[in-house]
C-alpha cells in the first residue's frame, strides 16, 4: 500500500499508527506505530498529482485532512478494554491443577492452563526457547546441573510474590525425581542424567508454576485469575489487573465445559459462544456456510500403535503390509475434507524440516507381494476411541485397505487389542520434547539424544519408527470458530491461544 506525497521524509503518527513517506515517491507504509495501516488508494493518484502546484499551506490541509479521516475511519480496529470473552470447549477438566489437567486434551488443556498459569520458559514457533517467569539459565558442565534465574516483582493471583520458594515447590511437585532447590532469586534443578532439552520440559503446561495449598483454590501468576469454577461444567476468569506482562484487553472470560461439536456450533448460532472448537472434517463445511474459521499448524498426530513389540521377522513383514496398504491420501480427501497431511513420520514438517522424507504413499501392488511372503495372518482387533465419530470411519476405512493386501482388521472400541487408531498433540515444538513425549504417551522406548543437530533427531526418529510400534497415518491441524466481534486473534504454531491479546469489537449488522 502506498501514498504520493512532495514532503521530506517523516513519520506522522495517528493514533496507534505511523505512516511514512518520503519525497515525491512511492513508499511502503511503515508500522513503528502499531499494526494497523493508513493508506490512500492508488486510485487517488491522478488527484493528488492535479494538486502538485498548489501552495504548500493546500497541501499541509489535504494531508492533515488525510489523516484525520484515516484515524476515524480505523477507530473500529484499535484494541479495547473491557467485555466478556465466551467460550465453549469439549474438554471437562475435574482439576484446573496443570499437573493433570492436560491429560485428556493435551491442547485445549494447555490452553486452559496458560490462561491461568505460567512457565518459567516458553518455546517459540522456531523452537528455540524464550524467557517467561525465568528471564535467564545456565547449565553447568554436563546438563545435570541448571540454574534458572526469576524474574523480579510478579505476584500470585492472592498477592504473594513469586519467590524461588514457591517455584521450586511447584516443581517438585511435579517431578519426584528432579532436586529442585530455591538459591535467593535462583532455582537449582539437578538431574540424575545429562538433560539437553530441560529447557523445553520445562515449557510444558505440567511444569506451570502454581501455588498449591490444602483447602485453598490452586493460583497461578498468569493473565487471568479464577472467579468461579464448577468443576467439569463452568469456569469464570477475570482479568489480572497486575500481570506482569500487561492487562489483558478482555475483562473476563466464560468458559462452558463438556460441550460437543454441535453443541458448540450452536451455541455460536444462537450468539451464546463466541469462540468454539470445530472438527477438523467439518472446518471445510463451516466455511461453506459463512463461518469465521481459523486453523492452526498440523499439532495433532493421528497414528496406529500396535500393544506389543514385533515377535517374529513374519510379524514385521505383516507390520510392513498394514502400512503400505492404507491410503492415506484417499482417507485425507474424502474423510478429512481436505484438512491435514498425510504423515509418514513422528513430527510434522514444520517442525522438523525433513517430515517429506519418510514414504506415506500407499503400494497395494508391493503390500500384496509382501503378504505373499508370510504363510498365515492372524486377525488383528483394531481399537479406537468411541466418543471420536471420525476415528470410527477411518477405522473402518483403514479395515478395507487392509483386506485389499491380505490382512484382517476387526474395529472394536471394546476389549483388548492388537492396535490402536491413536490421535495426539505435538505437546512442544522442540522437537527433541515432541519425540520423548510422544513415546511416553505411546508407551514406546524413549528417544536418545546424542546431540542437537537434525541429523541426530532424524536417526533418533527413525530408530521410533524402525521399531514398528507405531505407523503414523496424518498430522491435523486445529479448527475454531469465531464471531465477527473476536479481535487480535493470534495463535502459536504449537496450538497455543494468545487469549490475553484479544478484544471485542462490535459486529456490524
Amino acid at each position: 500500500m502506498y501514498l504520493l506525497t512532495r514532503y521530506a521524509p517523516s513519520n506522522f503518527p495517528i493514533g496507534n499508527q505511523c505512516l511514512r513517506v518520503n519525497r515525491w515517491s512511492w513508499t511502503e507504509m511503515s508500522q513503528p506505530c502499531g499494526p494497523n495501516q493508513v493508506v490512500a488508494l492508488p486510485s487517488q493518484l491522478p488527484v493528488i498529482q492535479k494538486m502538485g502546484d498548489m501552495k504548500h499551506t493546500a497541501w499541509q490541509s489535504l494531508v492533515v485532512a488525510s489523516l484525520l479521516i484515516a484515524a476515524s475511519s480505523s477507530a473500529d480496529t484499535r484494541p479495547q478494554y473491557g467485555g466478556t470473552l465466551r467460550i465453549s470447549t469439549r474438554i471437562a477438566p475435574a482439576t484446573l491443577d496443570p499437573a493433570t489437567s492436560t491429560r485428556s486434551d493435551p491442547v485445549t488443556g494447555q490452553n486452559l492452563t496458560h490462561l491461568i498459569f505460567d512457565t518459567l520458559v516458553t518455546v517459540d514457533n522456531g523452537g528455540k526457547i524464550q524467557p517467561a517467569l525465568s528471564t535467564s539459565w545456565q547449565a553447568e558442565a554436563g546438563d545435570q546441573r541448571w540454574q534458572f534465574w526469576l524474574r523480579r516483582d510478579v505476584k500470585f493471583h492472592d498477592g504473594s510474590p513469586l519467590t524461588s520458594d514457591a517455584v521450586a515447590a511447584s516443581l517438585r511437585a511435579v517431578n519426584r525425581t528432579w532436586n529442585v532447590s530455591p538459591n535467593r532469586d535462583s532455582v537449582i534443578i539437578e538431574l540424575d542424567a545429562p538433560t539437553q532439552d530441560l529447557p523445553g520440559r520445562l515449557a510444558l503446561p505440567e511444569n506451570a508454576i502454581a501455588r498449591r495449598s490444602p483447602g485453598v483454590k490452586i493460583v497461578g501468576t498468569g493473565p487471568f485469575q479464577i472467579s468461579d469454577w464448577q468443576p467439569g461444567k463452568t469456569l469464570i476468569l477475570s482479568a489480572n489487573e497486575a500481570y506482569w506482562n500487561g492487562r489483558p484487553f478482555i475483562d473476563s472470560i466464560e468458559i462452558e465445559m463438556g460441550k460437543d461439536f454441535r453443541e458448540q456450533m450452536i451455541a455460536l448460532e444462537l450468539g451464546k459462544a463466541d469462540l468454539i472448537e470445530v472438527a477438523p472434517e467439518q472446518a471445510r463445511r463451516a466455511v461453506i456456510d459463512g463461518r469465521r474459521i481459523v486453523l492452526s499448524a498440523p499439532v495433532q498426530l493421528m497414528a496406529l500403535v500396535f500393544a506389543g513389540d514385533r515377535q517374529s521377522p513374519a510379524d514385521g513383514k505383516l507390520r510392513q503390509v498394514l502400512s503400505l496398504s492404507i491410503e492415506r491420501t484417499a482417507i485425507r480427501n474424502v474423510l478429512l475434507q481436505g484438512n491435514g497431511d498425510p504423515a509418514g513420520g513422528v513430527m510434522p514438517n514444520w517442525i522438523s524440516g525433513y517430515e517429506f522424507v519418510f514414504p506415506s504413499v500407499s503400494n497395494v501392488r508391493r503390500a500384496q507381494e509382501i503378504r505373499g511372503e508370510v504363510p498365515r495372518a492372524p486377525a488383528w482387533r483394531l481399537g479406537y476411541d468411541l466418543n471420536d465419530p471420525l476415528a470410527k470411519l477411518i477405522a473402518e476405512r483403514i479395515a478395507l485397505n487392509a483386506r485389499d493386501a491380505g490382512i484382517t482388521l476387526q474395529p472394536s472400541v471394546s476389549g483388548a487389542t492388537d492396535v490402536r487408531l491413536v490421535r495426539i498433540s505435538v505437546a512442544s515444538a522442540d522437537p527433541r520434547v515432541m519425540l520423548t513425549n510422544v513415546a511416553a504417551t505411546l508407551g514406546l522406548p524413549q528417544p536418545k539424544f546424542s546431540g542437537n543437530s537434525v541429523e541426530e533427531l532424524y536417526q533418533a526418529e527413525s530408530k521410533m519408527l524402525e521399531t514398528q510400534r507405531l505407523i503414523p497415518l496424518f498430522h491435523l491441524p486445529l479448527a475454531y470458530a469465531l464471531r465477527p466481534s473476536v479481535r487480535g486473534w493470534s495463535q502459536d504454531r504449537d496450538g497455543t491461544l494468545h487469549l490475553q491479546d484479544v478484544w471485542v469489537g462490535t459486529e456490524k449488522p
